[in-house]
């Protein structure tokens, strides 16, 4: 493999130490083609690459990918937890109170981890997570076209 060739989604796996399944490949591709999304929408994504996949197996995939770095899981205050396959960056994201889109949006300022902490009580902060909240643009016109 050449430094212009990105490895495949089995190559990563096994370089994560993890072991290469029909599953993980199918839950990897479907993450990466997705957006920001739930456990459901995984599972159907999986399920229409290799057929059937229980909840518990997803969940369990997940979990061993967000492990190895592989996929990041985000959680929103008051919504159930979304995986995304943009990793290792510390880039942010914006989410409408609304209708709930998730948006990425890139560091705030700097380099990772992005904000200094104005007493960090000892702690080798290496990363910054930051929900910006607020309505997105179809919503904002929405409300303000509403009688």
């Amino acid at each position: 493999m050449t430094a212009a060739q990105t490895p495949n989604p089995a190559e990563e796996l096994r370089g994560a130490g993890l072991r290469v399944t029909a599953a993980r490949v199918a839950l990897l591709e479907t993450v990466r083609a997705g957006d920001h999304l739930g456990v459901e929408a995984i599972a159907s994504g999986v399920r229409d690459r290799v057929g059937h996949i229980s909840l518990q197996a997803v969940y369990e995939a997940l979990n061993a990918l967000t492990g190895a770095g592989l996929v990041r899981r985000l959680e929103p205050p008051g919504s159930p937890a979304l995986y995304e396959g943009r990793v290792g960056d510390n880039h942010h994201h914006l989410v409408c109170r609304s209708c709930g889109v998730v948006v990425d949006v890139d560091c705030a300022v700097g380099h990772a981890p992005c904000l200094t902490a104005s007493d960090d009580q000892g702690f080798a902060i290496d990363e910054a997570e930051v929900i910006y909240w607020g309505l997105c643009p179809s919503c904002s016109e929405a409300s303000s076209s509403a009688p």
